[in-house]
């Protein structure tokens, strides 16, 4: 059973940058298609971007698209969310996710992912 732990959340103001990762052990990493997403206070989790599982398709919500990058690399078993452009909205706690048992090449849905990491919080300040 493959487990998911993210890094890379913190603090930046607005404008600023922020890379988050998430690295996995056991399973077959490069046969997940991944994602992330999040939840910010008093809403429900949210899609933010997917990625197929080798790297060549991605997906992203309208809500990010043109700031948020979504990357993988296979080998060192990890996949990356590179964030500019932050605004206050973007504050959540955010989730990488793997779709272990799917027959898509890539989805946004959430109940297609199997395996969810315990989450790290980025919050941006005004």
């Amino acid at each position: 059973q493959a487990q998911l732990v993210e890094s890379g959340g913190g603090l930046v103001q607005a404008g600023g940058s922020l890379r988050l990762s998430c690295a996995a052990s056991g399973g077959t990493f490069s046969t997940y298609p991944m994602a992330w997403f999040r939840l910010a206070p008093g809403k429900e989790r949210e899609f933010v971007a997917a990625i197929t599982r080798n790297g060549g398709f991605t997906a992203y919500a309208d809500s990010v698209k043109g700031r948020f990058t979504i990357s993988r690399d296979n080998e060192k078993k990890t996949v990356y969310l590179q964030m500019n452009g932050l605004k206050p909205e973007d504050t959540a706690v955010y989730y990488c996710a793997a779709a272990v048992t799917t027959t898509y090449y890539i989805t946004s849905q959430e109940r297609n992912y199997d395996i969810w990491g315990q989450g790290t919080q980025v919050t941006v300040s005004s």
